[in-house]
């Protein structure tokens, strides 16, 4: 959303599923925390890779895509093996002879796979994990280690990798506002407020209680109303992100709405949280209500805080823990 002003004050009170090509990002990751030792060339320690024999596994690899295959593995008149994803990149010609393909399996080759063990694809990243052949896809796709996809909407960005990568990654090359709090206050103004079609994210970046958040802000339509949406999303798994809470405020004219909940992890795409509808809604009437004035412009003012839910082992209930 093409905002003309933004003003921010911040307070310090799956199987069947495509694999991610590793090898071709390895430079977009730093690692998470070391395990066994060992440095990547981003000079992050990064666990020791588990090395397989090498002669089974350099048969298994594809020469194209340099995956491991999967059945059906297919090979040429002369034994020449690539993976059936890669079989349709070539036009059915090997890259190794440019001989003709045909459909000849390698049922041997794809025996051998069944007797393997292999380390989780994403070993680099600390996942210390050792499954048999096929049971490793299923495992990939629900990952711990698995790297994280860019938050940052409103554009295709491609870019994965962990938690201080990708924060590194929003400040230098999506310049997102950094702030450090766990209290916000965001003033919102906008000179055309209808138009909302096209309209992409606003983000802004908070640090607290030693984790990222994530507050976005959008104008889309539901149905043919348009509205406004706030929210927070928290840059880890969905199981650490309900650790905690925050709440968003917005009002005028003395009214106001308030709306509270838990974060989203960003493992959830911003897309799936916005249809969801889970967060601070604003009517357009209500927002241009808020604004005051001859309410042709969009004047917004959200405040809000994060806090982290505490249990007490005596009383065992929930106790918030406010950061000051």
């Amino acid at each position: 959303m093409d905002l003309d002003s933004i003003e921010c004050v911040s307070s310090s009170d799956g199987i069947d599923e495509d694999e991610i090509h590793l090898h071709h990002h390895q430079s977009e990751f730093s690692s998470t925390k070391p395990r066994n030792g060992g440095t990547n060339h981003n000079n992050s320690t990064v666990p020791s890779a588990i090395a397989p024999a090498t002669s089974v596994h350099e048969l298994l690899e594809c020469p194209v895509c340099t995956n491991s295959m999967y059945p059906p593995i297919h090979q040429c008149h002369n034994g020449h093996t690539l993976c059936s994803t890669c079989k349709t990149r070539v036009h059915n010609r090997c890259p190794t002879c440019r001989q003709e393909l045909g459909d000849i399996r390698c049922l041997a080759l794809e025996k051998v796979a069944e007797s393997l063990e292999l380390p989780c694809k994403f070993y680099s990243l600390g996942c210390p994990e050792i499954f048999p052949y096929y049971s490793k896809l299923k495992h990939e796709t629900l990952c711990d280690f698995r790297p994280y996809t860019c938050p940052y909407a409103g554009s295709e960005c491609s870019v994965v990798g962990d938690i201080p990568f990708l924060v590194a990654h929003l400040r230098d090359d999506h310049k997102v506002d950094m702030h450090t709090g766990c209290t916000f206050n965001h003033r919102y103004v906008k000179s055309n407020p209808r138009e909302v079609e096209n309209a992409t994210w606003m983000l802004t970046v908070f640090h607290c209680f030693g984790q990222y958040f994530c507050l976005h802000f959008e104008a889309f339509q539901i149905g043919t109303a348009p509205v406004y949406m706030g929210f927070l999303r928290f840059m880890g798994d969905e199981n650490e992100a309900r650790n905690y809470s925050y709440s968003l405020e917005v009002g005028g004219n003395g009214r106001k709405l308030i709306w509270e909940g838990m974060p989203r992890s960003v493992r959830d795409s911003h897309r799936k949280v916005r249809d969801s509808h889970d967060g601070l809604i604003i009517q357009r009437s209500m927002a241009l209500f808020f604004s005051g004035g001859d309410r042709k412009e969009l004047k917004l003012r959200i405040t809000g805080r994060i806090w982290k839910e505490q249990q007490n082992p005596d009383a065992r209930v929930s106790i918030p823990n406010m950061c000051s």
